[in-house]
């Protein structure tokens, strides 16, 4: 029988499944050395945001069917909505520390309206972030910091000051998710190769008039990566993100069935996925700057 997950709705959910203290109840620093229980093997469904810096090899996280590609000085996040699997090692103890904070903290905060900017949140298990030791003192600093705030007595300037620090926790977190994509460049470049041969594959082989336009997340389970993480490192590499990228390529074979066959353009239209003829016009002119129809005139006149 399936282990049933525990809700973790709240801090203090998370300070009570490891024996910590609660220090305020949005938000709290965690330093899994200090805790005082230690289950070793439990299903959490997340209802709050979590960030950890894993120092040490303890166990397993697994977020759907794959394992965290974690080791000392990893980044791994969870955001409401996510079910993690932990599996500890009976005879280590977890030494991660990291951040826990509810969604009710950043209401009305740039933060607030920024969260979904930080798209690692939903990278898949594969996707963690590896830090140097010079980015792990910067992380380490970070929540200090924060710690530092949540001791103090609390003011009108509490949350605000809280909220920013935590921001600043997750741009770090950004630069250098920029910095990863860059220094495993050759892999990234590999995935670029296979989503284009996925794509002209798509459209080659009919499938596109058997199950309409290609979406972004067909592809990004296709090559084993979460849409996120995918849609980050399409654009890190071509300046584009996977939808326009997936609109260009579309665009292009449209133009090329409207040069080579003589088939009307709602039959194309049809033959590249779109429901509706007109649907087609307004993709085809918002890319190429004209109607398929003045597309093949023009053609026809050079």
């Amino acid at each position: 029988m399936a282990e049933k997950p525990i809700r973790l709705d709240t801090v203090d959910d998370y300070d009570r499944l490891f024996g910590l203290e609660t220090l305020h109840p949005l938000v709290n620093v965690i330093d899994l050395a200090t805790a005082t229980k230690h289950p070793t093997h439990f299903t959490v469904n997340y209802g709050i945001y979590a960030l950890f810096l894993k120092e040490t090899k303890c166990g397993d996280i697994r977020y759907g069917r794959q394992t965290y590609d974690y080791r000392e000085g990893t980044i791994t996040s969870f955001s409401p909505g996510q079910v993690s699997e932990t599996e500890m090692q009976e005879s280590m103890r977890p030494t991660a520390r990291g951040i826990v904070f509810h969604p009710d903290l950043i209401k009305g905060t740039s933060l607030g309206r920024e969260i979904k900017n930080y798209s690692f949140f939903s990278y898949n298990s594969t996707e963690a972030l590896h830090l140097s030791a010079d980015e792990k003192g910067i992380m380490l600093d970070c929540l200090a910091n924060i710690k530092t705030e949540l001791l103090r007595p609390a003011d009108k300037m509490s949350k605000r000051l809280i909220a920013r620090n935590i921001q600043l926790l997750l741009d770090y977190c950004l630069r250098f998710y920029n910095r990863q994509f860059a220094t495993r460049e050759k892999s990234n470049r590999d995935i670029l190769t296979r989503f284009e041969a996925l794509l002209d594959d798509y459209f080659q082989s009919g499938k596109s008039r058997l199950n309409g336009l290609p979406t972004v997340r067909n592809f990004a389970d296709k090559v084993f990566l979460s849409p996120n993480y995918f849609g980050d490192l399409i654009k890190k590499e071509t300046g584009r993100n996977p939808q326009e990228y997936i609109q260009g390529k579309t665009i292009d074979t449209a133009k090329t069935m409207l040069a080579d066959t003589g088939k009307a353009v709602n039959q194309i239209a049809d033959e590249l996925g779109f429901q509706y003829s007109q649907h087609f016009n307004r993709v085809f002119k918002k890319v190429a700057g004209c109607t398929p129809s003045q597309y093949r005139k023009w053609l026809a006149a050079t």
